[in-house]
C-alpha cells in the first residue's frame, strides 16, 4: 500500500460514519439509504443503476466511501485549478497594464514580441496543467467514481421528487464532465478498514 492511498484511508476515518465534505470544504451528514429506498421510483433506478455501474446505490457503507473518494479528488483537482489561474491571472490579466504602461510605447516588433512570448507562456502553461490533470482523467477507477457519483445524484433527486425528506443541495457537489462512461474492467479501492489505517 502506498502512501497516497494510506493518507486516503486515514482521512476517510478522520469524520465519524455517515459524515463527508463538500466541494467547499463543509460537512454534512450523509442521506441514510432508508429515506432513498422508501420512494419505489427512487429504489428502482438505484437497482437498474447499481447493476450498471456495479455499485450498491443503497449501501450506506458504499456510499460513504463513494462521497469520500469523490472529495479527495476534488480537492486535489481545486488545487490544480488554483496552480493554473495564478499564472494565467499575472500573465492574462496582467499583460494589459503592462501593455499601456510599457508596450505601447515601444517599438512594432517589442508589441509583436511581447504578445507572442505572453500568448507562448500562457500555452506551454496550460499544457503542463492538463498533462499534470490527465493522468487523474485517464485513471479509469476515478472516472468509475465520477459515474457514481452522478448516478447517486441522480437517484436523490428522484427521491427528493418522490418526496423524500432530502436537503435541496444534497449532495452538495456539482456534476463531472467526465462521468459519463463506465469501466467494467477497472478495479475498484476497497473500503478501508480502521486497522488498516497508519
Amino acid at each position: 500500500m502506498d502512501q497516497k492511498e494510506m493518507r486516503l484511508m486515514s482521512d476517510y476515518h478522520a469524520l465519524e460514519f455517515g459524515k463527508f465534505v463538500d466541494d467547499q470544504g463543509m460537512t454534512h451528514t450523509m442521506v441514510p439509504s432508508a429515506a432513498i429506498a422508501a420512494v419505489p421510483a427512487a429504489r428502482a433506478a438505484a437497482e437498474r443503476h447499481g447493476r450498471e455501474v456495479r455499485f450498491d446505490f443503497l449501501d450506506d457503507r458504499a456510499v460513504h466511501w463513494m462521497l469520500h473518494q469523490r472529495r479527495e479528488e476534488t480537492s486535489k483537482a481545486g488545487a490544480q485549478g488554483c496552480l493554473l489561474a495564478v499564472p494565467v491571472f499575472v500573465l492574462g490579466f496582467g499583460a494589459w497594464p503592462f501593455w499601456d504602461l510599457v508596450a505601447s510605447q515601444k517599438s512594432r516588433e517589442f508589441q509583436i514580441g511581447f504578445v507572442v512570448v505572453d500568448a507562448l507562456l500562457l500555452l506551454v502553461l496550460g499544457g503542463l496543467i492538463l498533462l499534470w490533470r490527465l493522468r487523474d482523467l485517464r485513471d479509469e477507477s476515478l472516472r468509475n467514481t465520477r459515474c457514481r457519483a452522478r448516478l447517486y445524484r441522480k437517484i436523490v433527486g428522484i427521491a427528493r421528487s418522490g418526496g423524500a425528506d432530502i436537503p435541496r443541495l444534497y449532495p452538495y457537489y456539482g456534476m463531472y464532465a467526465t462521468s459519463r462512461k463506465f469501466f467494467p474492467e477497472a478495479p475498484d479501492r476497497p473500503i478501508p478498514a480502521k486497522d488498516q489505517t497508519p
